[in-house]
């Protein structure tokens, strides 16, 4: 897919993620609907609008290029796609019904079992990141754009970490340490690649757990904004795999760290 066209599929779902992001803030003001699903775990009517919003949407633009959602059952039997759209309508649904503000809404294109296009939208802190292309990478907040680069904003010295636990695994803590991590903060959402692309952090390491749709869009984006972004044995991060299972991830800001 050329350039030109990665473009113009990326912009024209800006506003599409901007209008999930006030659906899904009416919905938790009104009071969300919550259920268990059979894994365990929660979803809320605001998952299931956002979900038929964002599918919905891109089916039109994207006519003959498969959707695999996290709150969708189509296509999640298929073994062997190769260019697809991964979308996590809320990802950090418990963030989303506690009043917190690090939820997002997510999307990635996968060509070739790589992710090339990325959107995430934090709506609750208005912080909307996209990118189509390497060196393509940007963030829209306050009514402002700008590109990103992973330059380091932290002070020099200092090796900011951002793990989904407050709580680390001793396999994480070995790998925190040998990255001479400083401190560390819990992030639950796709935010965490979005803030290592800013330079706001520098690394996040997770053992083989939750999903491809979880982590396309911000592999995406941090990707094309310079990150560097492997499995625990730097191998290549590829997509499609059996039951759209992770591997292991190690994400960097910088080749240096």
């Amino acid at each position: 897919m050329i350039i030109e066209n990665k473009k113009k599929i990326t912009k024209n779902l800006i506003p599409l993620f901007e209008e999930a992001g006030r659906i899904s803030l009416k919905l938790r003001k009104e009071g969300l609907k919550k259920e268990i699903k059979n894994d365990n775990t929660p979803v809320t009517n605001g998952d299931i609008q956002v979900n038929n919003l964002l599918t919905s949407k891109i089916k039109k633009i994207t006519p003959n290029i498969p959707i695999v959602s996290e709150e969708d059952s189509a296509n999640k039997s298929n073994q062997n796609l190769k260019t697809f759209w991964l979308i996590d309508p809320i990802d950090g649904t418990h963030d989303y019904i506690n009043e917190r503000d690090e939820f997002t809404i997510n999307a990635g294109l996968i060509i070739n079992n790589r992710p090339e296009i990325g959107i995430i939208y934090a709506p609750a802190k208005k912080r909307l990141f996209y990118t189509y292309d390497k060196g393509m990478c940007f963030e829209i907040s306050d009514n402002k754009e700008k590109k990103l680069n992973c330059k380091k904003v932290s002070r020099k010295g200092e090796i900011k970490a951002v793990s989904y636990s407050n709580k680390l695994k001793p396999q994480i803590e070995d790998w925190h340490k040998k990255f001479n991590v400083t401190e560390y903060v819990k992030m639950k959402s796709s935010l965490k690649f979005c803030v290592i692309a800013t330079g706001e952090y520098d690394l996040y390491i997770a053992e083989p757990r939750a999903c491809e749709w979880d982590i396309a869009a911000g592999h995406a984006i941090l990707k094309n904004a310079g990150g560097l972004i492997t499995d625990f044995e730097s191998k290549e991060v590829l997509y499609g795999k059996k039951n759209f299972k992770n591997s292991s991830l190690i994400l960097k800001r910088s080749a240096l760290l």
